[in-house]
This record gives structure tokens, C-alpha cells and sequence, in this order.
């Protein structure tokens, strides 16, 4: 059987766009003789909707783009995503389902069972799981098609009371075919092929794995389609990041007839949860990810240029070069603005930053801005010394500006601060803090360091003196991040244990971290959440970003 596989970047809502990415893709199917093609999930309206889906104008669009798909799949058997609705008085409104479109008609209806409900899934909030299986007869095989979620609820502790496939498997299928929105984190692509393994292993038919690739707002979606034959052997990776197009030849003896990519025994038995903090993990992809998250959040919004605040410190730094490499570098416009703290190598740093990336930037000193905000406060301030209402003054004086210039210009401007940052607090609200999108707001200090190494990997674009010199706020003389932050060396080691592995203090102590640090760290942490739920959308690329995934009260006790 002849199967292409169509792994696509849909823009939610956008019914038009997506229909024709999907017929296109259909009748180059059929010009190359497929038996079936396969989108991945929610294709139809793209994933997540989220409460679009309250609308009964937004389900009866997929339904209408369902009307005009079936008119194609005329020779060709058609596998599409979309929302289904529930025709019983009882649940929720809609099915997250599967279309199996063939001869015009819709031949079968697959509805997703394992609904997911952590982290950025929220899909008990619009779905009712699925209450009868089937497989599906087409061209002498029987299919068991099931989404995403479907086919992760393997293993000692099974999140979910039933298990899809155990049910289809009654029914003797000949092949799984799995349509998916699973979003990238930087343990994810070893975390599918271990699952996929494990269903190949335990039902020892092959399984072709269809998944969307394109961000969505924060959620990246890295693609990376695969397809096993029965023996568990990676047989087909598509790309990460990428849209593709792949044809596929299923054979009557459940092996696909190509070269294998990665024998069983060489694809991880096991998902990846790393115990410690590497800042170097999977690096290349983390690049890939924020890459295509810029590129995303700018291309469907409708926008094509950046604004930067540029410090001549690491995390703009870094910043501007994705930028540059995901817009265009003539589309990257920096700012400088330097106040009488600023040193004259941090001036000189984003001067040659900009040169070497060869984007357009403007020198906008703040001295008499801030000095006219101090002269009418004198009378409030009544001569109180210098404390952080002076050093917050400065960040949100340039928050001002690079918001001016967005406003003038169209810009969106994209903020620079770090996950470390964000963890504890250290960052000014309608200051360094503003942004229509964090760029690195999932990437601890230490990644932000790696991310530079990388950059500069084929020649120096970042001046190493940036990478090299200790970080600073420059907001008063001298100052450093160490003045009011452990090493980051340290720190990030200590917030890694608690945000993504959701380890508590004991948890956290008894790894030999300073008992003193770990309980004024996770203080940090929860007092200022406040600061967070205030922040704009963070491009995740961790198992557990700040934004959707993330969500604690504000006016908690817990740890204080």
C-alpha cells in the first residue's frame, strides 16, 4: 500500500489556507498513484483552538472544508483531523476525531479517547472522549486509527483508565495510524520514538505516526514524523521544523519497503527525564524551535519586522541573532540606550553585534529622559536614597521608547528575559519585561550561553567579549547579576529540580544544594508569580514552560 504522509503547518483558523495546503497535498498524492494520505490532528482547523471550538460558526467551517476534501478523495483513501460533533444529549459537545475520507464520502469516523489534561493540553474543557472503537477495512487491510494521546498511555502507571489500542487490537488490524499535534520540548523526540517502540513491541504491527509541525503562539509543533515497521525498526523520519511531503510503501508483511533508519535495538526503550540540569541537551533543536517560533508568531500575525532593545549583554544578544536569522536581518531593527551606568564595552559589544549580523540600529541615550523623571519625583521621593524605584525608572524608560517605536513603525517588539530571570523575579514590569513575544523566556542563563556557542559555531557573529563578561543590569555602578542572584551555575541546577521536575524543598536539599539558597530560591520563585501572569507569551521549548502549562495562585502561602 502506497501511503503519503503530509506533515503540515496549519494556522488556526484560517480555513482557507488550510484547505488548500490540504488538497494540494492530496492531488499530489494521487498524481504519484497513493492508495491514502495521512494529516495529522485537528488539521482542518489546526491545534489548539482552544475556545474557538465554543463556536458553532468555527465547527461548522471544518465541517464545510470536510465537504470540499471529500470531493477529492475520490481515488485516493483520506485521513484529516478535525472536531466532531457529539450527537448525544450526554458530555461535551464535540469529539476530537479522525475523518477517514474515500469515494467522496466519509467512510468512517475515528474519535481520540485519551484526552490530555496537563501542562498546555486542556482537552476535557471541549471534548468527550470516544465511547465505541473500530478499525477501518480499506484496500484489504484493517487500520486502527487513533490520535495522538492514544497511543501514549503505556507503562506501569497508565494515566488513562483505557487504552484505545488494546481494545482495537480485538479486531486483528494489519497497521496503526496515529494523527498527532504533540508539541516540541527538547526531551521530546527520543520521548516518541520510545513510545511508538513500545506500541510496535506490544502489538507487533507496524505504526505510521503523522505529526503537525508550525508554532502556535508559544507551543512549537517540531514535526518529525515516523513511521515503524512491525519489528519496532525506525523505518522514516521526516524532518524537524519542516513541512514535508512523504511517500511511504507499506508491505503485505508489515515492513515498509525502504532502508531501515535505526534498528530496534538502537531506538530508546524509554522516555528521556533527565535527573540533572544540561544545558547542552539537544541545543541544535532548542535553536530550531525559537527559530521557527519567530518565524511563526510574525508570519500569522501578519507582521514581517522586530524591534530589540539591545544592551550589549548575552540574552539581547542572542535575541537579535535569531531574529535576524528567523526575519531577515534587515528586518531586525536594535535600540541602544545607554544611561550613566552603561559601560562603555557594553556600548561598544551591541555596536559590533549589529555590525557583524549587518542589522540596522539606533543609539537613543536615556540620561536626560531618567534625569527629568528623577527632578519631577523629587518632591514624592523627598530624598530618599537610591534603591530599585531608580533602577526600575531606567528599564521602564526603555520600555517606553522600544514601545514608541513599535507603535510608530509596526514593529512587534521582542523581549529579551531569560527563564532564570523570570524564576525569581528579576526583571521590571512595563520594562525589561514588555514584549509582544519571549523569545527566551524557557531558556535558563546556561542555555542562553550554549545557544551563543552555537550561533558562533561556523564563525564569531556574537563578540566574544559578550559571551565571556560577567551579566549585568546595569542599572547602578558596578552592579552585576551575582549582587542579587547566586551564581547561575548553581541557581539554574536549583530551578530546574523545582519547575520541571516539580521537586519540592526536601527533594531539592537532599541533592547537596545549600539548604539557605533552596529555601530563599523557591520563595523567589512563588512571590513572584504575580510578575509572570503578567508577562507575554514565552516560545516553550522545556517539558515545563512558564505561560499555559504552569499555572499557580498568585496569593499563596505555599513556601513563604
Amino acid at each position: 500500500m502506497k501511503i503519503f504522509l503530509a506533515q503540515q503547518n496549519y494556522h488556526i483558523g484560517n480555513f482557507e489556507k488550510n484547505l488548500e495546503k490540504i488538497i494540494d497535498a492530496i492531488e499530489v498524492a494521487k498524481s504519484k498513484n497513493a492508495d491514502l494520505i495521512v494529516f495529522s490532528e485537528m488539521s482542518i482547523c489546526g491545534y489548539p483552538a482552544r475556545d474557538f471550538l465554543d463556536f458553532k460558526d468555527f465547527v461548522d467551517r471544518c465541517f464545510d472544508s470536510i465537504e470540499k476534501i471529500k470531493q477529492h478523495a475520490d481515488t485516493i483513501g483520506v485521513i484529516v483531523g478535525s472536531p466532531d460533533r457529539n450527537p448525544a444529549r450526554e458530555g461535551k459537545d464535540l469529539f476530537n476525531a479522525a475523518f477517514f475520507l474515500y469515494e467522496k464520502e466519509i467512510k468512517s469516523i475515528a474519535h481520540k479517547t485519551c484526552l490530555p489534561n496537563y501542562d498546555v493540553f486542556d482537552e476535557y474543557r471541549y471534548f468527550e472522549p470516544a465511547y465505541n472503537w473500530n478499525t477501518i477495512n480499506f484496500k484489504g487491510k484493517r487500520i486502527a486509527l487513533t490520535i495522538c494521546e492514544d497511543i501514549w498511555n503505556l507503562g506501569d502507571n497508565p494515566l488513562y483508565r483505557i487504552c484505545p489500542m488494546d481494545i482495537l487490537m480485538k479486531q486483528q488490524p494489519d497497521v496503526m495510524i496515529n494523527i498527532s499535534a504533540s508539541p516540541f520540548d527538547y526531551t521530546h523526540d527520543e520521548d516518541r520514538k520510545a513510545t511508538i517502540k513500545s506500541n510496535v513491541v506490544k502489538y507487533k504491527i507496524p505504526l505510521i505516526y503523522c505529526n503537525a509541525v508550525g508554532s502556535q503562539t508559544e507551543i512549537i509543533f517540531d514535526g518529525a514524523s515516523l513511521v515503524f515497521d512491525k519489528d519496532a525498526n525506525l523505518c522514516c523520519q521526516l524532518p524537524q521544523f519542516k513541512e514535508e511531503l512523504k511517500e511511504i510503501i507499506l508491505k503485505d508483511d508489515g515492513t515498509i519497503d525502504s532502508p531501515v533508519i535505526e534498528p530496534a535495538a538502537a531506538v530508546p526503550g524509554q522516555l528521556l527525564e533527565p535527573l540533572h540540569f544540561n544545558p547542552e541537551l539537544n541545543i541544535s533543536q532548542v535553536y530550531g524551535a525559537i527559530i521557527l517560533g519567530i518565524k511563526d508568531y510574525f508570519s500569522k500575525m501578519g507582521f514581517t519586522k522586530a524591534i530589540i532593545g539591545s544592551s550589549g549583554g548575552i540574552d539581547s544578544a542572542v535575541t537579535i541573532a535569531l531574529a535576524c536569522e528567523a526575519l531577515g536581518k534587515e528586518n531586525v531593527r536594535a535600540i541602544l540606550m545607554p544611561s550613566e551606568y552603561s559601560t562603555s564595552h557594553s556600548i561598544k559589544d551591541a555596536e559590533k553585534l549589529s555590525k557583524n549580523l549587518g542589522n540596522p540600529y539606533d543609539i537613543i541615550p536615556i540620561k536626560k529622559i531618567y534625569n527629568q523623571f528623577l527632578e519631577e519625583l523629587k518632591p514624592v521621593f523627598k530624598g530618599l536614597p537610591f534603591s530599585v524605584a531608580e533602577e526600575n525608572i531606567q528599564a521602564r524608560t526603555r520600555g517606553n521608547l522600544l514601545m514608541a517605536i513599535a507603535n510608530k513603525f509596526g514593529y512587534i517588539l521582542l523581549n529579551t528575559s531569560n527563564k532564570s530571570e523570570l524564576s525569581v523575579g528579576y526583571g521590571t514590569l512595563y520594562g525589561d519585561m514588555a514584549g509582544g513575544i519571549s523569545v527566551l523566556g524557557d531558556c535558563y542563563k546556561l542555555q542562553i550561553y550554549e545557544l551563543a556557542k552555537y550561533i558562533n559555531l561556523k564563525k564569531e557573529i556574537i563578540p566574544e567579549n559578550i559571551i565571556t563578561k560577567a551579566p549585568s543590569a546595569e542599572l547602578r555602578p558596578d552592579q552585576k547579576d551575582s549582587d542579587s542572584l547566586p551564581p547561575y551555575e548553581i541557581l539554574d541546577k536549583i530551578l530546574y529540580q523545582y519547575i520541571e521536575r516539580v521537586q519540592g524543598p526536601g527533594e531539592i536539599k537532599a541533592l547537596g544544594f545549600d539548604v539557605k539558597l533552596v529555601d530563599r530560591i523557591l520563595k523567589m520563585v512563588n512571590r513572584n508569580e504575580y510578575k509572570r501572569n503578567q508577562f507575554c507569551p514565552i516560545i516553550r521549548i522545556s517539558p515545563k514552560a512558564f505561560g499555559t502549562g504552569r499555572r499557580l495562585p498568585i496569593v499563596a502561602n505555599y513556601l513563604d
